[in-house]
């Protein structure tokens, strides 16, 4: 059964990775697709994988860097027509244990204020575990166009003829006072 609020898991335990590392490959089956195309408000996804390595680092850290790919379907904003996009992400994130997010932080706040390379804050390990497939979902999520088109696809605006009688002053046309005289006649010399 898939978890609707993580349709797609593969939880690592930090205690097992090896200290050479580990290689996973991950394939999203049809559950999970689906779960995940609602989730995203997506028409569907036809594939999503994912390739990790996972690479321990002093301090209890790890790296984690590999690529996501997928093919979904969508909605042309342009043409509503239905229309195929690839997915092919990178990812190169650091995991550390939840007390050393903190520390981590205030480094990379400090490193913000130089010339560097401002590196991407670490993620935590949750209860010891690091779940490449959540990881995998949330790089998709992110890599989505929220306003997909197609190739060829160009908005044109609908034209209507301007009508002399709409116009912002109309309305105080009829509050126009009526400067001729009753009866329609004009003065006349007496």
């Amino acid at each position: 059964m898939t978890d609707r609020a993580d349709p797609w898991r593969l939880p690592i335990a930090v205690a097992q990775i090896p200290d050479t590392g580990l290689h996973r490959d991950l394939e999203a089956d049809q559950a999970a697709r689906v779960a995940m195309a609602e989730a995203a408000g997506l028409r569907e996804i036809l594939s999503a994988s994912a390739s990790f390595d996972v690479t321990p680092e002093r301090g209890g850290r790890f790296r984690v860097a590999g690529h996501v790919r997928a093919r979904i379907g969508q909605t042309c904003v342009v043409t509503l027509d239905p229309i195929e996009n690839e997915i092919d992400e990178p990812i190169d994130l650091t995991f550390a244990p939840p007390e050393q997010i903190p520390q981590l932080a205030d480094l990379i706040d400090d490193a913000a204020e130089s010339e560097d390379e401002i590196p991407d804050p670490p993620e935590p390990i949750e209860n010891g575990m690091i779940d490449l497939g959540r990881l995998a979902t949330d790089v998709l999520f992110l890599a989505i166009d929220p306003y997909p088109r197609k190739m060829d696809a160009v908005f044109e605006p609908v034209v209507v003829a301007a009508d002399p009688e709409d116009h912002p002053f109309a309305a105080l046309k009829a509050l126009q006072v009526d400067v001729k005289p009753p009866g329609g006649k004009k003065p006349g010399k007496h």
